[in-house]
C-alpha cells in the first residue's frame, strides 16, 4: 500500500510539495481526532479520584470544543492542499496528454488505441481525481492515529501494548493478501472497461452502416457481450475482494475482544487501576478502527494502481521525433521543391513503399494515381510527417524533413482531404484555424475565394454560427469548402490534395473546383487523383502500384505507353 501511495505522490510532479505539506495537517488532525478521548479519560480520572470541580469541568469542555474545531480546520487545510491539488494535477495531465497525442505518429491512432485513450481520459483520470486524491491525507491520518493508540496501550500496560502490536500485525497480513488479490482483479476490471469503451465508440461511429445493412442484431450482440463482460469482471472483483474484507472485519472483532479480555484480566489481577480500566472501555472500539479504515481504502488504491499503469502506457507511446533545428529557406524556382529519394516505409512488418523516388519543382503539379491500397495516401502523408520513413529520405528545398522543425515544415504545407473534420465551434473559428492571427477581413476574403461566403451568410448568425461536431449541421460540399478556406487563409507554398470532389454531388463539384483553383494558384501541388480528367494538365503523373512507381510522365506520354494509366483512363471514359 505504501508503494502505491509513493507512486501517486510521484505522479503529482510540481505539486508534490503541497501533498507533503498536507501530511503536517494530517498529523495534527490525527492528534485532534484522539484528543476528545484523552480529555474524556482525564475527566473520568478526576471523577473517580474525587478531584473534579467546576473549573476543571469548564477547562475540559473548552478543550473538547477546541479539539473538534481544530480538527475541522486541519481537515479543511488538508483538503485545500490535497483534493484541490488533485484537480490541478489532472488538469495539467490532460493538457500534457493532448500535447503528447499531437506528437504521436498517425499510426498510433489506427492500431485500436482510440478506446484506450478514451478510457484513460473518461475513466482512469476521473477515478483517481475523484476517488483517490482526497483520501491521501486520510490514510496518513489513519497511520498516525493507530500509532498513537499503540503508544497509549503501552502507557497503560506493556502487555496491552504487545497485544495491540500483534493485532496490528494481523491486520497487515490480511491487508497485504487483500491487496494482492485486489490488484490482480483491478487490472482485469480496467482492461474490460477499455474494451467496452472501444466497442461503444465503434458502434456509435458505424451506426449508419449498421442500420443500413440491418446489422443491429449482430453489432448489438457484440456491444451487449462487452457490457456483460464488464459487468462480470466487476462482480468477479467484488467476489474476490469480499472474503478479505470480511477477514478484515473479523480481525477487528477478534482484536477488540482480546483487548477487552486482557484489560479485564489485568484489572482483576490488580495490574491496572480502575481508572485505566474505564479508559480502556472508552478507547476499546477505537483501538483498531484506524488500521481497519486504512485497509478499507484498499479497493480504491488498487484500482488507482491499475489506472496509473494504463495512463503511463499511453504516455509511454513513442512520439514522432522533432529534433530538427533547421528552418526552411525561401522558395527558389530553379531548385527542387520536393524530392523523394529511395523512400521505403512499412506500418508494421508489411512493406508499403519500396524505393520511391521522384522530384517536384516549385510551382509544378504532380499527381499520384493507381489502384486502391497501392500507397498513394502513404506517399502524401510521409511528406507531412504523419509517419517517418523507414529508409531513404524526403527533402524539401534540399533539406531532409527530419532535420527541419515540425513547426517550420507544417507552416509550408496545407492539406485538403476527402474526409473533412470541423470542430464544434463557430464557422469563423473553424476557418481561422488556418492562421489564428488573421483579421476578420482576411477570414472573410478566404471564405469568398473558397466559394463558401454566400452560404455562410445565410446561416442564422453568419460567421458566428456554431456548427455541430464534425460539421454535422452542414452538407459534405459545404464542409469541404470551409476546409479549403482554411488552407487558402494559411497560404502555404505546398499543397497536398486528396481530390476533394471525388465524393460530392454535381452541384457542389463546380464550386469546389473553383475553390481549389484559388487555393492552388502559384503553389507546388501533390495531388492524389481519383477522377483522372482533373489531372490531365499535371506536369508529372506517377502511377503507384504495390508501393512502387510503375509509370511516370505527363498525360500524353503515359497514354502513348498504353499501360496502367491508359487503361484507367479508358475505364473512366467508358
Amino acid at each position: 500500500m505504501l508503494k502505491i501511495l509513493h507512486r501517486i505522490i510521484n505522479m503529482t510532479g510540481k505539486y508534490k510539495t503541497r501533498i507533503r505539506a498536507s501530511y503536517i495537517t494530517a498529523f495534527l488532525k490525527g492528534l485532534m481526532m484522539k484528543a476528545p478521548l484523552v480529555i474524556c479519560f482525564l475527566g473520568i480520572s478526576y471523577f473517580m479520584r474525587g478531584e473534579m470541580d467546576k473549573t476543571k469541568c469548564i477547562y475540559l469542555g473548552v478543550a473538547v470544543l477546541a479539539s473538534v474545531i481544530l480538527e475541522a480546520v486541519f481537515e479543511h487545510i488538508s483538503n485545500v492542499l490535497q483534493s484541490a491539488t488533485g484537480y490541478m494535477v489532472f488538469a495539467d495531465m490532460r493538457l500534457k496528454l493532448g500535447d503528447h497525442l499531437r506528437k504521436l505518429p498517425m499510426g498510433y491512432f489506427t492500431e485500436g488505441n482510440i478506446g484506450k485513450i478514451s478510457s484513460v481520459l473518461a475513466t482512469d483520470m476521473v477515478f483517481i481525481e475523484e476517488n483517490c486524491m482526497g483520501v491521501l491525507s486520510e490514510l496518513v491520518t489513519f497511520l498516525i492515529s493507530q500509532s498513537i493508540m499503540v503508544v497509549m496501550m503501552f502507557v497503560m500496560d506493556f502487555r496491552m501494548g504487545l497485544l495491540s502490536l500483534l493485532v496490528v500485525g494481523a491486520f497487515i497480513i490480511v491487508g497485504n493478501l487483500m491487496l494482492k488479490t485486489s490488484m490482480q482483479h483491478s487490472v482485469i476490471k480496467q482492461e474490460a472497461s477499455e474494451s467496452l469503451t472501444e466497442e461503444v465508440l465503434d458502434f456509435a461511429e458505424g451506426i449508419g452502416i449498421i442500420k443500413s445493412y440491418n446489422m443491429l442484431g449482430d453489432k448489438s450482440k457484440r456491444l451487449t457481450d462487452e457490457f456483460a463482460k464488464s459487468c462480470k469482471e466487476s462482480i468477479d472483483f467484488e467476489i474476490a475482494y469480499t472474503p478479505w474484507s470480511r477477514a478484515l472485519y473479523l480481525t477487528f472483532g477478534i482484536g477488540t475482544a482480546l483487548t477487552l479480555a486482557l484489560s479485564g484480566y489485568l484489572y482483576v489481577s490488580g495490574s491496572i487501576s480502575a481508572e485505566y480500566m474505564a479508559g480502556m472501555a472508552l478507547f476499546l472500539f477505537d483501538a483498531f478502527l484506524a488500521i481497519k479504515s486504512y485497509y478499507g481504502q484498499m479497493a480504491r488504491l488498487t484500482v488507482t494502481d491499475a489506472s496509473l499503469d494504463r495512463i503511463e502506457e499511453v504516455f509511454a507511446a513513442e512520439e514522432l521525433k522533432d529534433e530538427g533545428k533547421k528552418e526552411l529557406g525561401s522558395v527558389s524556382s530553379s531548385a527542387d521543391e520536393i524530392e523523394y529519394d529511395n523512400v521505403g516505409f512499412a506500418y508494421t512488418e508489411k512493406e508499403v513503399l519500396n524505393n520511391v523516388s521522384f522530384k517536384i519543382k516549385q510551382g509544378e503539379m504532380t499527381a499520384l494515381v493507381g489502384p486502391s491500397g497501392g500507397g498513394k495516401s502513404t506517399i502524401a502523408s510521409l511528406l507531412a510527417r504523419f509517419w517517418d520513413v523507414k529508409s531513404g529520405k524526403i527533402l524539401v528545398r534540399g533539406e531532409d524533413i527530419r532535420n527541419i522543425s515540425l513547426g517550420s515544415l507544417m507552416n509550408q504545407i496545407s492539406m485538403v482531404f476527402q474526409r473533412v473534420y470541423l470542430f464544434q465551434d463557430t464557422v469563423y473559428n473553424n476557418i481561422a484555424i488556418g492562421r489564428p492571427d488573421a483579421t476578420r477581413e482576411e477570414v472573410e476574403a478566404a471564405a469568398k475565394k473558397a466559394r463558401c461566403y454566400d452560404f455562410i451568410m445565410q446561416l442564422p448568425n453568419g460567421f458566428d454560427t456554431v456548427i455541430g461536431e464534425g460539421g454535422a449541421s452542414l452538407s459534405g460540399g459545404e464542409q469541404q469548402r470551409i476546409s479549403i478556406a482554411r488552407c487558402i487563409l494559411k497560404d502555404s507554398p505546398i499543397v497536398i490534395l486528396d481530390e476533394a470532389t471525388a465524393s460530392v454531388d454535381a452541384d457542389n463539384e463546380r464550386a469546389i473546383q473553383e475553390a481549389i483553383s484559388e487555393l492552388c494558384k502559384d503553389k507546388t501541388l501533390l495531388v492524389i487523383a481519383h477522377r483522372l480528367r482533373t489531372i490531365r494538365d499535371a506536369d508529372q503523373i506517377l502511377v503507384v502500384t504495390d508501393g512502387k512507381i510503375t509509370e511516370r510522365g505527363n498525360h500524353d506520354t503515359l497514354m502513348a505507353q498504353n499501360g496502367t494509366y491508359a487503361h484507367m483512363v479508358s475505364l473512366q471514359e467508358a
